[in-house]
């Protein structure tokens, strides 16, 4: 069930045979393995004090398949495969817990373009090797948002501010190219789910997944945590403010960010009955 804080609305949801030497069974087992394995990044919280640190230091057991361990073709053959192979665009930039703006997050997305105007992301709460997986984003185009439905919107964000205000970047490229990204991105909208609320000390995933949005103007963004990311890549987000002026803003469609007309939506688990197959 989605509700709205403050409101009255509801909404129930309820190939090729490999070269190398590793058996079918070995391949899925790596999979398995790879696909849970999450380390010990820390999130950027800026809801209580500085954001904490991420420790770099700190080492995980190695998985079967990494280097040195007993499946170790099979897990390059894993890195190889799609979708994996499809990630291919890093974006970092800011949220907030639906209904709670003071708990602001850094997220980092890794993202791979699913068809035309469809892009869907991992996010982690960091960059560093043991980061963990946090949730997913997927962006539509604008052609593909005014298609949906008005209830469906409601769970819509806009990222016309993140782009055109320098809070989201592409790390590690040139701002040439970063700047066509953001242009790219400036006119879409973006369906961000928490899975693992790391920002308040979680060690596991804990509860039901939570609606993430982003900023729509100046001033709502903790000052700690835009300085933090300004930190960690060596970039001034006002400086790139001023880089993109050049590019247009799009008008942002009605439906999306419906947080800022005081009704924030975010989930609420509820015991359902049990349907059974028929005999």
């Amino acid at each position: 069930m989605i509700r709205e804080t403050g409101g009255d609305f509801h909404m129930r949801t309820s190939g090729e045979d490999s070269k190398d030497p590793i058996s079918r069974g070995d391949f899925f087992r790596t999979a398995a393995l790879a696909a849970t394995a999450v380390g010990s990044g820390i999130a950027w919280a800026a809801a209580k004090g500085q954001p904490p640190a991420i420790d770099d230091t700190l080492e995980c057991s190695p998985l079967p398949g990494s280097k040195g361990g007993v499946l170790e073709p099979g897990a390059q053959l894993l890195r190889g495969e799609a979708p994996l192979a499809a990630i291919g665009e890093h974006v970092c930039g800011l949220h907030f817990y639906s209904g709670d703006i003071n708990r602001q997050v850094m997220a980092q997305h890794y993202c791979s373009h699913v068809s035309r105007g469809v892009r869907q992301c991992v996010i982690y709460d960091s960059d560093k090797k043991h980061a963990r997986l946090v949730g997913i984003e997927y962006i539509i185009s604008a052609e593909l948002f005014a298609a949906l439905p008005a209830e469906e919107k409601k769970l819509w964000h806009s990222h016309v501010y993140e782009v055109k205000s320098g809070q989201l970047i592409a790390p590690r490229i040139s701002e040439a190219a970063e700047k066509e990204v953001m242009r790219g991105l400036i006119g879409t909208y973006g369906k961000t789910w928490y899975t693992w609320q790391v920002d308040r000390g979680d060690q596991v995933p804990l509860g039901i997944p939570q609606l993430m949005m982003a900023f729509t103007a100046d001033g709502q963004a903790d000052p700690r945590l835009l300085a933090a990311c300004d930190r960690e890549y060596g970039i001034s987000a006002e400086e790139r403010k001023k880089n993109r002026a050049d590019i247009d803003a799009p008008g942002i469609q009605p439906g999306a960010d419906v947080w800022q007309k005081g009704g924030a939506i975010q989930l609420q688990a509820i015991t359902v009955g049990m349907k059974l197959t028929e005999k």
